[in-house]
Protein backbone atom coordinates (compact mmCIF):
# COMPACT_ATOMS: atom_id res chain seq x y z
CA UNK A 1 0.00 0.00 0.00
CA UNK A 2 0.97 3.46 -0.91
CA UNK A 3 -0.23 6.20 1.04
CA UNK A 4 1.06 9.25 -0.38
CA UNK A 5 -0.73 12.68 -1.82
CA UNK A 6 -0.68 12.25 -6.11
CA UNK A 7 1.72 14.78 -7.48
CA UNK A 8 0.26 18.37 -7.33
CA UNK A 9 -2.28 17.49 -4.38
CA UNK A 10 -2.35 19.11 -1.12
CA UNK A 11 -4.40 18.98 2.18
CA UNK A 12 -5.38 19.61 5.27
CA UNK A 13 -8.10 18.51 8.14
CA UNK A 14 -8.50 20.67 11.64
CA UNK A 15 -11.27 21.13 14.21
CA UNK A 16 -13.64 24.01 13.38
CA UNK A 17 -16.31 23.60 15.74
CA UNK A 18 -19.44 21.72 14.70
CA UNK A 19 -18.74 19.04 16.70
CA UNK A 20 -19.17 19.19 20.54
CA UNK A 21 -15.94 16.81 21.40
CA UNK A 22 -12.89 19.24 20.26
CA UNK A 23 -10.36 16.67 19.94
CA UNK A 24 -12.38 15.22 16.86
CA UNK A 25 -11.12 17.18 13.50
CA UNK A 26 -14.65 17.98 11.73
CA UNK A 27 -13.75 19.73 8.42
CA UNK A 28 -11.34 19.02 5.96
CA UNK A 29 -9.81 20.70 2.48
CA UNK A 30 -7.97 18.76 -0.18
CA UNK A 31 -6.58 20.77 -3.09
CA UNK A 32 -4.98 20.46 -6.62
CA UNK A 33 -2.72 22.44 -8.30
CA UNK A 34 -4.09 22.65 -11.26
CA UNK A 35 -7.34 22.22 -12.61
CA UNK A 36 -8.46 18.37 -12.50
CA UNK A 37 -10.91 16.01 -14.02
CA UNK A 38 -13.52 14.88 -11.35
CA UNK A 39 -16.06 12.15 -11.58
CA UNK A 40 -18.97 11.19 -9.02
CA UNK A 41 -21.02 8.93 -8.02
CA UNK A 42 -24.04 9.19 -5.26
CA UNK A 43 -26.89 7.73 -3.40
CA UNK A 44 -29.72 6.55 -5.06
CA UNK A 45 -32.04 7.58 -2.36
CA UNK A 46 -34.98 10.06 -3.24
CA UNK A 47 -34.10 11.89 0.07
CA UNK A 48 -30.74 13.18 -1.18
CA UNK A 49 -28.50 16.05 0.71
CA UNK A 50 -27.51 19.49 -0.70
CA UNK A 51 -23.55 18.51 -1.34
CA UNK A 52 -25.27 15.53 -3.78
CA UNK A 53 -27.29 18.18 -5.09
CA UNK A 54 -24.77 20.63 -5.72
CA UNK A 55 -22.13 18.23 -6.52
CA UNK A 56 -24.14 15.93 -9.46
CA UNK A 57 -24.72 19.18 -11.08
CA UNK A 58 -21.00 19.63 -11.39
CA UNK A 59 -19.18 16.37 -11.99
CA UNK A 60 -18.14 15.07 -14.60
CA UNK A 61 -15.80 18.20 -15.30
CA UNK A 62 -12.89 18.95 -16.01
CA UNK A 63 -12.10 22.46 -14.19
CA UNK A 64 -12.52 21.50 -10.06
CA UNK A 65 -9.60 22.65 -8.11
CA UNK A 66 -10.36 21.63 -4.23
CA UNK A 67 -13.42 19.28 -1.91
CA UNK A 68 -13.98 20.09 1.12
CA UNK A 69 -15.58 17.87 3.30
CA UNK A 70 -17.21 18.83 6.67
CA UNK A 71 -18.90 15.88 8.91
CA UNK A 72 -20.92 15.92 12.36
CA UNK A 73 -23.75 17.88 10.17
CA UNK A 74 -25.04 16.27 7.23
CA UNK A 75 -26.45 19.48 5.68
CA UNK A 76 -29.48 16.76 4.41
CA UNK A 77 -33.46 17.41 4.40
CA UNK A 78 -32.47 21.48 4.58
CA UNK A 79 -34.16 22.61 1.59
CA UNK A 80 -33.35 25.34 -0.34
CA UNK A 81 -31.17 27.22 2.23
CA UNK A 82 -28.98 23.93 2.67
CA UNK A 83 -28.28 23.76 -1.28
CA UNK A 84 -27.41 27.90 -0.65
CA UNK A 85 -25.29 26.99 2.31
CA UNK A 86 -23.48 23.86 0.06
CA UNK A 87 -22.81 26.44 -2.82
CA UNK A 88 -21.07 29.01 -0.24
CA UNK A 89 -19.43 26.26 1.29
CA UNK A 90 -18.34 25.83 -2.27
CA UNK A 91 -17.47 29.13 -2.73
CA UNK A 92 -15.47 29.75 -0.11
CA UNK A 93 -13.10 26.86 -0.67
CA UNK A 94 -12.52 28.02 -4.26
CA UNK A 95 -12.04 31.32 -3.08
CA UNK A 96 -10.01 30.16 -0.55
CA UNK A 97 -7.17 28.64 -2.73
CA UNK A 98 -7.75 31.31 -5.49
CA UNK A 99 -10.19 29.29 -7.97
CA UNK A 100 -14.01 30.70 -8.92
CA UNK A 101 -17.09 29.39 -6.88
CA UNK A 102 -17.87 27.24 -9.22
CA UNK A 103 -14.37 25.09 -8.77
CA UNK A 104 -15.14 23.27 -5.69
CA UNK A 105 -17.00 20.14 -4.48
CA UNK A 106 -18.81 19.68 -1.07
CA UNK A 107 -19.63 16.53 1.24
CA UNK A 108 -21.36 16.38 4.28
CA UNK A 109 -21.76 13.94 6.80
CA UNK A 110 -23.28 13.83 10.05
CA UNK A 111 -26.66 14.80 11.60
CA UNK A 112 -30.01 15.31 9.87
CA UNK A 113 -32.04 18.26 9.23
CA UNK A 114 -29.78 20.88 10.95
CA UNK A 115 -28.30 23.87 9.10
CA UNK A 116 -24.74 24.01 9.11
CA UNK A 117 -23.02 26.26 11.09
CA UNK A 118 -21.77 28.27 8.06
CA UNK A 119 -19.46 31.22 10.04
CA UNK A 120 -17.63 28.02 11.48
CA UNK A 121 -17.22 26.31 8.40
CA UNK A 122 -15.98 29.28 6.21
CA UNK A 123 -13.31 30.32 9.16
CA UNK A 124 -12.32 26.76 9.41
CA UNK A 125 -11.70 26.63 5.36
CA UNK A 126 -9.71 29.84 5.96
CA UNK A 127 -7.37 28.08 8.13
CA UNK A 128 -7.42 24.98 6.34
CA UNK A 129 -6.20 26.08 3.09
CA UNK A 130 -3.77 28.02 4.96
CA UNK A 131 -2.12 24.66 6.75
CA UNK A 132 -2.29 22.82 3.27
CA UNK A 133 0.32 20.14 3.01
CA UNK A 134 1.53 17.23 0.82
CA UNK A 135 3.21 14.90 3.56
CA UNK A 136 1.78 12.26 5.11
CA UNK A 137 0.38 14.05 8.22
CA UNK A 138 -1.15 16.27 5.86
CA UNK A 139 -3.52 13.07 4.21
CA UNK A 140 -4.34 11.57 7.88
CA UNK A 141 -5.65 14.73 8.94
CA UNK A 142 -7.75 15.26 5.91
CA UNK A 143 -9.04 11.42 6.22
CA UNK A 144 -9.82 12.13 10.16
CA UNK A 145 -11.39 15.06 9.31
CA UNK A 146 -14.39 13.53 7.46
CA UNK A 147 -15.05 10.91 10.58
CA UNK A 148 -18.40 10.88 12.27
CA UNK A 149 -18.43 7.45 14.23
CA UNK A 150 -15.72 5.87 12.55
CA UNK A 151 -13.15 4.54 15.14
CA UNK A 152 -9.91 5.24 12.92
CA UNK A 153 -9.40 6.74 9.73
CA UNK A 154 -9.48 5.17 6.34
CA UNK A 155 -6.58 5.26 3.68
CA UNK A 156 -5.59 3.27 0.89
CA UNK A 157 -3.04 3.81 -2.01
CA UNK A 158 -1.57 2.02 -4.77
CA UNK A 159 1.73 3.54 -7.39
CA UNK A 160 1.48 1.87 -10.69
CA UNK A 161 3.66 2.68 -13.77
CA UNK A 162 2.27 3.84 -16.94
CA UNK A 163 4.59 4.64 -20.12
CA UNK A 164 7.34 4.96 -17.58
CA UNK A 165 5.45 7.08 -15.04
CA UNK A 166 4.95 6.35 -11.39
CA UNK A 167 0.79 6.97 -11.60
CA UNK A 168 0.08 7.27 -7.82
CA UNK A 169 -3.47 6.61 -6.58
CA UNK A 170 -4.61 7.27 -3.12
CA UNK A 171 -8.04 6.95 -1.50
CA UNK A 172 -9.91 8.25 2.29
CA UNK A 173 -13.13 7.52 3.00
CA UNK A 174 -15.54 7.27 5.95
CA UNK A 175 -18.22 5.31 7.26
CA UNK A 176 -19.46 2.46 9.92
CA UNK A 177 -23.33 2.75 9.95
CA UNK A 178 -25.83 3.84 7.80
CA UNK A 179 -24.59 1.53 5.22
CA UNK A 180 -26.54 -0.23 2.39
CA UNK A 181 -25.48 1.27 -0.62
CA UNK A 182 -26.89 1.34 -4.34
CA UNK A 183 -24.13 3.13 -5.79
CA UNK A 184 -21.26 3.70 -3.58
CA UNK A 185 -21.50 4.54 -0.23
CA UNK A 186 -20.74 7.00 2.84
CA UNK A 187 -18.06 9.63 1.85
CA UNK A 188 -15.01 8.56 -0.19
CA UNK A 189 -12.59 9.91 -2.07
CA UNK A 190 -10.24 9.27 -4.67
CA UNK A 191 -7.25 11.29 -5.94
CA UNK A 192 -4.50 11.03 -8.63
CA UNK A 193 -2.17 12.42 -10.91
CA UNK A 194 -3.12 10.43 -13.98
CA UNK A 195 -4.60 12.34 -16.90
CA UNK A 196 -7.95 11.16 -17.75
CA UNK A 197 -11.05 13.03 -19.58
CA UNK A 198 -14.20 13.41 -17.96
CA UNK A 199 -16.31 11.15 -19.59
CA UNK A 200 -13.62 8.34 -18.73
CA UNK A 201 -12.88 9.26 -15.69
CA UNK A 202 -16.73 8.81 -14.73
CA UNK A 203 -17.16 5.55 -16.99
CA UNK A 204 -14.00 4.02 -14.95
CA UNK A 205 -15.27 5.41 -11.42
CA UNK A 206 -18.58 3.78 -11.99
CA UNK A 207 -17.46 0.92 -13.39
CA UNK A 208 -15.16 0.27 -9.85
CA UNK A 209 -17.94 1.14 -7.55
CA UNK A 210 -20.24 -1.36 -8.93
CA UNK A 211 -18.30 -4.28 -7.53
CA UNK A 212 -16.15 -2.70 -4.21
CA UNK A 213 -18.10 0.39 -2.68
CA UNK A 214 -21.74 -1.11 -3.74
CA UNK A 215 -20.85 -4.90 -2.38
CA UNK A 216 -21.30 -3.50 0.93
CA UNK A 217 -23.79 -3.52 3.88
CA UNK A 218 -24.05 -2.85 7.19
CA UNK A 219 -27.60 -2.48 8.14
CA UNK A 220 -29.18 -1.64 4.84
CA UNK A 221 -30.30 1.59 5.45
CA UNK A 222 -29.12 3.87 2.57
CA UNK A 223 -27.28 7.40 3.50
CA UNK A 224 -29.02 10.40 2.18
CA UNK A 225 -24.94 11.47 1.67
CA UNK A 226 -23.20 8.41 -0.01
CA UNK A 227 -20.66 10.29 -2.30
CA UNK A 228 -17.86 8.69 -3.68
CA UNK A 229 -15.32 11.23 -5.78
CA UNK A 230 -12.79 10.63 -8.23
CA UNK A 231 -10.71 13.34 -8.76
CA UNK A 232 -7.72 13.19 -11.65
CA UNK A 233 -5.80 16.27 -11.77
CA UNK A 234 -3.06 15.19 -14.94
CA UNK A 235 0.07 16.17 -13.24
CA UNK A 236 1.66 13.08 -14.55
CA UNK A 237 1.14 10.40 -17.57
CA UNK A 238 -0.07 10.33 -20.93
CA UNK A 239 -3.67 10.71 -21.48
CA UNK A 240 -5.01 7.34 -20.94
CA UNK A 241 -6.72 5.48 -23.36
CA UNK A 242 -7.01 1.48 -24.06
CA UNK A 243 -4.95 -0.27 -22.54
CA UNK A 244 -3.35 1.98 -20.22
CA UNK A 245 -6.67 2.83 -18.95
CA UNK A 246 -7.66 -0.49 -18.36
CA UNK A 247 -4.10 -1.02 -15.92
CA UNK A 248 -5.16 2.26 -14.23
CA UNK A 249 -8.41 0.93 -13.75
CA UNK A 250 -7.27 -2.23 -12.17
CA UNK A 251 -5.34 -0.21 -9.60
CA UNK A 252 -8.09 1.72 -9.23
CA UNK A 253 -10.11 -1.28 -7.98
CA UNK A 254 -7.67 -2.27 -5.53
CA UNK A 255 -7.87 0.78 -4.03
CA UNK A 256 -11.42 1.28 -3.95
CA UNK A 257 -11.89 -2.59 -2.57
CA UNK A 258 -9.45 -1.86 0.09
CA UNK A 259 -11.20 1.29 1.34
CA UNK A 260 -14.85 -0.19 0.82
CA UNK A 261 -13.92 -3.55 2.77
CA UNK A 262 -12.34 -1.29 5.60
CA UNK A 263 -16.09 0.29 6.38
CA UNK A 264 -17.86 -2.86 7.37
CA UNK A 265 -14.40 -3.88 8.86
CA UNK A 266 -15.18 -0.82 11.44
CA UNK A 267 -18.78 -1.21 11.57
CA UNK A 268 -20.31 -0.11 14.64
CA UNK A 269 -20.73 -2.42 17.36
CA UNK A 270 -19.61 -5.78 15.01
CA UNK A 271 -17.49 -8.26 16.21
CA UNK A 272 -16.98 -9.62 13.12
CA UNK A 273 -16.20 -8.77 8.98
CA UNK A 274 -18.51 -11.29 6.82
CA UNK A 275 -16.73 -11.85 3.54
CA UNK A 276 -19.62 -13.33 1.57
CA UNK A 277 -18.75 -14.81 -1.68
CA UNK A 278 -21.86 -15.53 -4.20
CA UNK A 279 -20.93 -17.73 -7.24
CA UNK A 280 -22.43 -20.30 -10.26
CA UNK A 281 -25.38 -17.40 -10.86
CA UNK A 282 -26.84 -16.57 -14.10
CA UNK A 283 -26.11 -13.39 -14.32
CA UNK A 284 -23.74 -10.66 -11.61
CA UNK A 285 -27.34 -9.01 -11.30
CA UNK A 286 -28.68 -12.77 -9.13
CA UNK A 287 -25.36 -13.25 -7.29
CA UNK A 288 -25.49 -9.69 -5.92
CA UNK A 289 -28.53 -9.71 -5.00
CA UNK A 290 -28.41 -13.14 -3.11
CA UNK A 291 -25.12 -11.72 -1.65
CA UNK A 292 -26.77 -8.26 -0.21
CA UNK A 293 -30.26 -10.34 0.81
CA UNK A 294 -27.53 -12.57 3.26
CA UNK A 295 -25.20 -9.61 4.30
CA UNK A 296 -28.37 -7.52 5.43
CA UNK A 297 -30.66 -11.06 7.40
CA UNK A 298 -30.49 -9.78 10.88
CA UNK A 299 -30.90 -13.81 11.71
CA UNK A 300 -27.70 -14.27 9.43
CA UNK A 301 -25.90 -11.46 11.31
CA UNK A 302 -27.36 -12.92 14.76
CA UNK A 303 -26.29 -16.27 14.41
CA UNK A 304 -22.42 -15.01 13.34
CA UNK A 305 -22.38 -12.51 16.29
CA UNK A 306 -23.35 -15.78 18.38
CA UNK A 307 -21.03 -17.94 16.50
CA UNK A 308 -23.60 -20.15 15.64
CA UNK A 309 -23.28 -22.48 12.05
CA UNK A 310 -26.80 -21.77 11.42
CA UNK A 311 -27.02 -22.62 7.77
CA UNK A 312 -30.37 -22.59 7.64
CA UNK A 313 -30.80 -19.35 7.91
CA UNK A 314 -28.45 -18.41 5.32
CA UNK A 315 -29.70 -20.73 2.36
CA UNK A 316 -33.20 -19.64 3.69
CA UNK A 317 -32.30 -16.01 3.09
CA UNK A 318 -30.61 -17.20 -0.55
CA UNK A 319 -34.63 -18.50 -1.25
CA UNK A 320 -36.10 -14.75 -0.67
CA UNK A 321 -33.94 -13.07 -2.57
CA UNK A 322 -36.16 -13.20 -5.29
CA UNK A 323 -33.67 -14.66 -7.94
CA UNK A 324 -35.03 -17.83 -9.01
CA UNK A 325 -32.42 -20.98 -8.68
CA UNK A 326 -32.70 -24.73 -8.60
CA UNK A 327 -32.46 -25.24 -4.50
CA UNK A 328 -30.95 -28.63 -5.48
CA UNK A 329 -27.97 -27.17 -6.43
CA UNK A 330 -26.88 -25.39 -3.76
CA UNK A 331 -24.00 -25.74 -1.55
CA UNK A 332 -22.83 -23.93 1.31
CA UNK A 333 -19.60 -23.57 3.34
CA UNK A 334 -19.42 -21.67 6.26
CA UNK A 335 -14.73 -20.65 7.13
CA UNK A 336 -14.27 -23.40 4.83
CA UNK A 337 -16.38 -26.37 6.61
CA UNK A 338 -19.14 -27.78 4.00
CA UNK A 339 -22.73 -27.65 5.56
CA UNK A 340 -24.85 -28.06 2.71
CA UNK A 341 -24.58 -29.73 -0.31
CA UNK A 342 -26.76 -30.29 -3.45
CA UNK A 343 -29.83 -29.21 -1.29
CA UNK A 344 -28.88 -31.02 1.39
CA UNK A 345 -27.28 -30.71 4.86
CA UNK A 346 -24.05 -32.59 5.49
CA UNK A 347 -22.64 -33.96 8.67
CA UNK A 348 -20.50 -31.74 10.41
CA UNK A 349 -18.62 -30.89 13.53
CA UNK A 350 -20.69 -28.23 14.98
CA UNK A 351 -18.41 -27.26 17.90
CA UNK A 352 -15.64 -26.82 15.27
CA UNK A 353 -17.18 -24.31 13.35
CA UNK A 354 -18.49 -22.61 15.96
CA UNK A 355 -15.16 -22.66 17.13
CA UNK A 356 -13.65 -20.97 13.95
CA UNK A 357 -16.26 -18.00 13.64
CA UNK A 358 -15.67 -17.27 17.74
CA UNK A 359 -11.88 -17.26 17.39
CA UNK A 360 -11.30 -15.01 14.72
CA UNK A 361 -12.86 -11.60 13.41
CA UNK A 362 -13.58 -12.64 9.83
CA UNK A 363 -15.97 -14.76 8.55
CA UNK A 364 -16.44 -16.64 5.22
CA UNK A 365 -19.76 -17.70 3.46
CA UNK A 366 -19.36 -19.42 0.14
CA UNK A 367 -22.59 -20.23 -1.36
CA UNK A 368 -22.23 -21.63 -4.55
CA UNK A 369 -24.78 -22.14 -7.58
CA UNK A 370 -25.74 -24.53 -9.71
CA UNK A 371 -27.14 -22.01 -12.99
CA UNK A 372 -24.07 -20.04 -14.65
CA UNK A 373 -20.65 -18.36 -14.16
CA UNK A 374 -21.54 -15.48 -12.42
CA UNK A 375 -19.72 -14.69 -9.11
CA UNK A 376 -19.87 -11.47 -6.28
CA UNK A 377 -17.87 -10.72 -3.21
CA UNK A 378 -19.92 -8.60 -0.66
CA UNK A 379 -18.65 -7.85 2.50
CA UNK A 380 -20.84 -7.12 5.69
CA UNK A 381 -20.79 -7.03 9.39
CA UNK A 382 -22.85 -9.44 12.81
CA UNK A 383 -25.44 -7.74 14.59
CA UNK A 384 -24.88 -7.32 18.11
CA UNK A 385 -25.83 -5.81 21.30
CA UNK A 386 -23.49 -2.73 20.93
CA UNK A 387 -24.63 -2.01 17.36
CA UNK A 388 -27.98 -1.88 18.93
CA UNK A 389 -26.82 0.61 21.82
CA UNK A 390 -25.00 2.83 19.56
CA UNK A 391 -27.72 3.14 17.32
CA UNK A 392 -30.13 3.64 20.16
CA UNK A 393 -27.89 6.68 21.48
CA UNK A 394 -27.10 8.30 18.33
CA UNK A 395 -29.14 10.90 17.36
CA UNK A 396 -29.06 10.63 13.26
Amino acid sequence: MSCLLPQGFRAAGLYCGIKRDTTKLDLSLVVSDRDAVAAGVYTQNLVFAAPVQLDRSRTPCGRIRAVVTNSGNANACTGERGLRDAETMARAAAEAVGATGDQALVMSTGIIGEFLPLEKITRGIQTAAAQLGDGESALIDAARGMLTTDTRHKLAGRTVSIAGQPIQITGMCKGAAMIGPRMGTMLGLILTDAQLTPAAAQQTLSAVVEDTFNCISIDGHMSTNDTVLLVANGARGPLLEGAQRQTFQAALHEVAAELAKAIPADGEGASHLVTIDVSGCLDRAAAHQIAKTVAESALVKCAIAGADPNWGRIVSAAGYAQVPFDPHKVDLFLNGHSLYQQGTPVPFDAGAVSKSIQSQRDTHIDLRFGEGSARVRFWSTDLTAEYVRLNADYHT
